[in-house]
């Protein structure tokens, strides 16, 4: 029997034992290099906000419970990821609709594109949503959204799905009624841990930020007033993070969400980190540059930059980007890698 016929034979061996070779895929597992199937790609939010209304038009929020259309990566189809380890979608909730309450143990964020005043309640906390607020829904917290406007409300959503899903730790529960019970007034959590003060008695009891809204109009006037005294980093611009006040640590356990400030005119330097992106163009016009692949960008549209991948913006008109990313896991595992220029 001839070597390579033999060691066929052997792997076939090996496999009916449910066993493989690691010399055989040693090379594909360990790379001196992020090698994803993640590619980068960018949502016209003007195609994609016609889409929704459509849907919109077919299904309600009760019988979708999340009218969602997910962002799918091109590399990744049927995935529900736009990244390798995070989870994208445009949700709507019409006048006169309710999601209707439930929790489950992946934590979101909201990016709120559209609105009037609508509302979502997070573990008996009313948000009003305005755009441009930045609201969390912590693992485990019930959550419901309502529109009693007369517009339609609109928001990116960000969850750790895969993370989950690769653990085997997904569990999910729908409450009673449709809408939780509002316990807590409007700012409870801001009241409570976001003045630069906490209850004495206060003790931890999750992993994410206790502040659950982030109102933008807040977060603009740090940009400003940051951008009025430091100079724009070559890469980043004035790149701000979300915090839980409490700690200092991200706002979020898993995701990692920021504002990103650009002067008009900026043409940032080559960066790539291992931290996959994904972007929100929220005010301002532009281009990016994503390896060899590159697209324009105006207020509302969506864009992802994967793992290790170079990038360089160019502006246009006087930007803010919101975007996020696993950062924070891959920090506590000592994986976060950048490179600055073209070194």
């Amino acid at each position: 029997m001839s070597a390579p016929v033999e060691r066929r034979a052997f792997y076939d061996r090996l496999a009916a034992r449910s066993a493989a070779p690691l010399w055989e895929v040693l090379a594909q597992l360990v790379t001196p290099e992020p090698r994803s199937p993640c590619r980068p790609h960018r949502w016209r939010y003007a195609e994609m906000r016609e889409l929704l209304m459509e849907a919109g038009r077919l299904v309600t929020a009760k019988e979708a419970e999340r009218r969602v259309l997910i962002l799918e990566n091109p590399g990744m189809p049927g995935e529900a990821r736009i990244t390798t380890s995070l989870y994208a979608g445009l949700q709507l909730v019409l006048p006169g609709e309710v999601a209707p309450a439930h929790r489950h143990s992946q934590s979101a964020l909201r990016f709120v594109l559209e609105s009037e005043g609508a509302h979502t309640t997070v573990d008996g906390e009313r948000i009003p949503m305005w755009p441009g607020d930045f609201i969390i829904t912590p693992q485990h917290a019930w959550h419901d959204h309502g529109n009693e406007t007369s517009a339609p409300v609109i928001w990116l959503d960000g969850l750790d799905i895969p993370i989950v899903k690769a653990l085997d730790a997904s569990f999910a529960e729908h409450w009673p009624e449709d809408e939780q019970p509002v316990t807590r007034p409007v700012g409870h959590s801001r009241d409570h841990f976001a003045r630069g003060l906490v209850p004495v008695d206060w003790k931890r009891s999750g992993a994410a930020s206790p502040v659950v809204h982030y109102p933008y109009a807040e977060a603009r006037e740090a940009l400003a007033r940051v951008a009025a005294t430091d100079e724009p980093d070559p890469c980043l611009g004035i790149r701000m993070r979300y915090v839980d006040p409490t700690s200092g640590d991200w706002a979020m356990p898993t995701i990692g969400p920021f504002l990103q400030w650009m002067p008009a005119g900026f043409e940032s330097a080559p960066y790539r980190s291992t931290d996959a992106t994904v972007y929100v163009a929220f005010e301002g016009r532009g281009r990016t540059r994503v390896g060899e692949v590159e697209f324009d960008w105006e207020p509302k549209d969506v864009f992802v930059v994967p793992s290790w991948w170079p990038v360089q913006h160019v502006v246009a008109e006087e930007a803010v980007l919101f975007g996020f990313s696993d950062r924070p896991v891959q920090e506590k595992l000592g994986l976060f890698r950048e490179r600055r220029g073209n070194r």
